[in-house]
């Protein structure tokens, strides 16, 4: 029993045998696009609907338009953080 036990704790991580992962780089870069992709879309939907609350009379405009600005800020902020700005892009 005593060898059993030895060769158990000799070994713990033999009991697998080690498998080879295949990165795929190409996978990252598509993922990075898309993402660039979706949130640049997002920020010019805000971006329209701030120049469409600017021209309406309605009231709350002033906290709807900082709301969405401040959206904007934090999406852009994303891509600059992750390296995901335009300058990447060109």
């Amino acid at each position: 029993m005593d060898e059993i036990r030895m060769d158990k704790q000799a070994s713990p991580h033999n009991e697998f045998p080690p498998s080879t992962r295949q990165v795929r780089l190409d996978h990252h870069d598509s993922v990075r696009s898309h993402v660039h992709q979706q949130v640049r879309t997002e920020v010019e939907r805000l971006e329209r609907r701030v120049e469409i609350l600017r021209l309406a009379k309605a009231p709350h405009v002033a906290v709807m338009i900082s709301a969405y600005e401040r959206m904007i800020d934090r999406k852009k902020g994303f891509l600059q953080n992750w390296e995901l700005d335009e300058r990447r892009y060109y």
